[in-house]
């Protein structure tokens, strides 16, 4: 299928630039003639150079409305001013950012694409993107993990959620607290009688 090897030549950031929801339904567009071959600023000139080999057709120069091609970037949250919001959390694509409702959170730099889809949604704008150092480009290893944790990531928020947890009323957990209590004594006593 054609979309399936145009989508292989992308590089899986899934950074929206392209005007579409991640590199898939670029790929469709591409495919099926609804989207030109030049609007992925992280593919660069390769990347168009790539499609046009596999389209048979003239290679174009970058679109630059949907951004400029960048050396490889990664997003750095700055944990001093960080509140735990997980507006972050939620942008990212491939689940490269990691921590919890009112705590601090870290982004995982080795599976970050450098989409900055998490700088928009941060409150108290504490993300900022760097350069990756060493300077490295973006290659295929990094493309199918990437696009690995992507689908991962859509497959998990696809099911089901579970039912949350019964909250435990103080009663409940003052009688737990007592029994364990009363287990606690009871081994005491019986390790002082034997």
């Amino acid at each position: 299928m054609l979309a399936q090897r145009i989508n292989d030549l992308l590089p899986q950031t899934q950074c929206t630039k392209c005007g579409y929801a991640g590199c898939a339904p670029y790929a469709e567009a591409i495919a099926s003639g609804l989207a030109p071959i030049n609007r992925c600023p992280p593919g660069g000139e390769q990347g168009i150079a790539a499609l046009a080999t596999l389209l048979h057709t003239e290679a174009l120069l970058l679109d630059e409305t949907c951004g400029q091609h960048m050396p490889l970037q990664v997003a750095v949250i700055d944990e001093q001013y960080c509140i735990g919001c997980t507006l972050c959390i939620q942008a990212c694509p491939v689940d490269a950012i990691v921590g919890a409702s009112k705590l601090m959170h870290t982004v995982l730099t080795q599976e970050c694409t450098g989409c900055d889809l998490c700088v928009a949604p941060c409150p108290v704008d504490c993300i900022e993107m760097v350069a990756v150092a060493p300077v490295r480009a973006w290659t295929r290893v990094d493309a199918q993990a990437s696009r690995q944790r992507f689908e991962a990531r859509n497959a998990r928020l696809a099911r089901p959620s579970q039912e949350p947890p019964t909250q435990e009323t103080a009663p409940d957990i003052g009688n737990a607290v007592a029994q364990a209590l009363a287990k606690a004594r009871a081994r005491r006593a019986a390790s002082r009688t034997s």
